[in-house]
């Protein structure tokens, strides 16, 4: 496997030049110097527009790869100089974008990270995905990646003891049961939406599809298949812009893989193939318009290593309420062709639009390590020419678990996944399940309401 490639994204060349005169243009007063952290939060430093300077650079903490979503740190930090030293941060120059929520003339860039001596910060959720893009690209590959992302508006909710309930739309009520596809459910909110896809625009978001989902007011977004390090961009900036569209018309949107009890979970499917770079083809299919090995491979390394890699695709102790038998949610890695009860659903396409969908992730999941993970599983199974189980034609729920059924048993996996761990990187995999750890432990030592229902009295 290729070891520490430097700035291995393809970035599109925009001139530092250009973007003072942009920032110029457009007034902008503030910079938003952003990273994606090991959860899929926007962490860095916000700096007068006077002030920055790409050349310069922003520094950060080595440590802040280790922050948890509960902003604590774990005991071992052995990925992290034990000095805590500084990263240094530099602007991918077509991330700058207008942040149309701010009150006053904002811009936003997402940063990548180096150290003083040029080094990728290999923890960064950003260069890992880009690592996994080399090492198709060594093969003379590039991936293409679609996500859907499914969501929740709810009520605002202040009290963390309270369940989460649905928000009231134009009507003046809350949804009463569940309007899959409705439109008119979609309409109770389209004020909204329609500052949401105005949102989308000023961030450059390629939006395809907006549906109602089966959950009461739950959506899905649809992107459009691209680049996966700016698809990935583009689904770390809704989540933020979705969450801050809902908070100006007071309600909440969350991503949270299993936010109700009696609702369906909410899942961030990635639809994955990869083109051949010098042809310009899709290498899912052959000449005469078939299937190819190397399509096949893909899926079977896709179903020997996603279960090592579902710490990645479900990060949270709520990700694995959402993986349950027969609740729209797949429970094993098995293959159909138009099966949606399957982890790995091929869909009906023309040969030059052949891919896979991998049902597994949940929305709460950081979108640079789902796509990072999911492409490395078929990329293994590429490199290896796997042959995949026979596909599924009737329902795999049916059928036993074979996933990981909760968090320490998925970071256990990963743990013990050699040929996973070489290709994401070890400094990142290290990294990674102690900040996982961490928040397991500290999950243990909440007492649920259900603990005291059922126990206070009974045992």
């Amino acid at each position: 496997m290729p070891q520490n490639p430097k700035l291995v994204a393809v970035e599109k060349e925009v001139p530092i030049s250009s973007i003072r005169q942009w920032i110029r243009d457009n007034n902008i007063d503030e910079i938003e110097a952003v990273i994606p952290d090991m959860t899929g939060i926007a962490r860095g430093k916000l700096i007068p527009a006077r002030k920055y300077s790409e050349e310069v650079g922003m520094r950060m903490p080595e440590a802040i790869f280790l922050q948890t979503v509960t902003g604590e740190y774990p005991e071992d930090q052995s990925a992290v100089d034990p000095s805590d030293k500084d990263i240094f941060l530099k602007p991918d120059l077509s991330s700058f974008r207008r942040v149309p929520w701010a009150q006053d003339p904002t811009a936003l860039a997402i940063h990548d990270c180096y150290y003083a001596d040029g080094n990728p910060v290999e923890m960064s959720p950003r260069y890992v995905l880009q690592k996994v893009l080399s090492a198709y690209r060594d093969r003379g590959w590039a991936p293409v990646v679609a996500p859907e992302l499914e969501f929740y508006l709810v009520k605002p909710n202040h009290d963390a003891d309270y369940p989460l309930e649905p928000p009231v739309g134009r009507s003046g009520r809350a949804e009463p049961g569940r309007q899959s596809f409705s439109i008119d459910a979609v309409n109770e909110f389209d004020p909204l939406f329609e500052d949401l896809y105005d949102h989308c625009e000023a961030l450059d978001i390629s939006l395809e599809t907006l549906n109602h989902e089966a959950g009461a007011a739950q959506m899905e977004i649809n992107l459009l298949h691209g680049d996966p390090v700016a698809i990935s961009d583009q689904a770390f900036l809704f989540k933020r812009a979705t969450r801050e569209t809902a908070l100006q018309h007071k309600m909440y949107a969350t991503f949270m893989a299993k936010p109700m009890e009696k609702e369906p979970g909410s899942a961030m499917h990635i639809h994955q193939s990869v083109i051949d770079i010098e042809r310009g083809e899709n290498v899912f299919s052959s000449p005469s318009g078939e299937a190819s090995r190397l399509f096949f491979a893909h899926i079977a390394g896709l179903q020997r290593y996603l279960p090592a890699a579902m710490s990645l695709l479900a990060p949270n102790v709520n990700s694995y309420r959402r993986l349950i038998r027969y609740h729209a949610a797949p429970i094993n890695v098995h293959w159909g062709y138009d099966n949606r009860t399957v982890g790995l659903r091929v869909p009906d396409s023309a040969p030059q639009s052949r891919r896979v969908e991998n049902r597994v992730p949940g929305a709460d999941a950081n979108p640079y390590l789902v796509v990072a993970a999911s492409l490395a599983c078929g990329l293994l199974g590429m490199i290896d020419d796997l042959e995949p189980s026979d596909p599924v034609i009737d329902s795999a729920y049916d059928r036993p678990y074979d996933l990981p059924r909760n968090l320490e048993q998925a970071l256990g996996a990963l743990r013990d996944c050699r040929p996973l761990k070489e290709l994401l990187g070890e400094r990142f995999v290290t990294a990674y399940n102690a900040v996982k750890e961490n928040e397991y432990s500290t999950f243990l030592q909440v007492i649920s309401s259900w603990e005291r229902e059922h126990l206070l009295l009974n045992v």
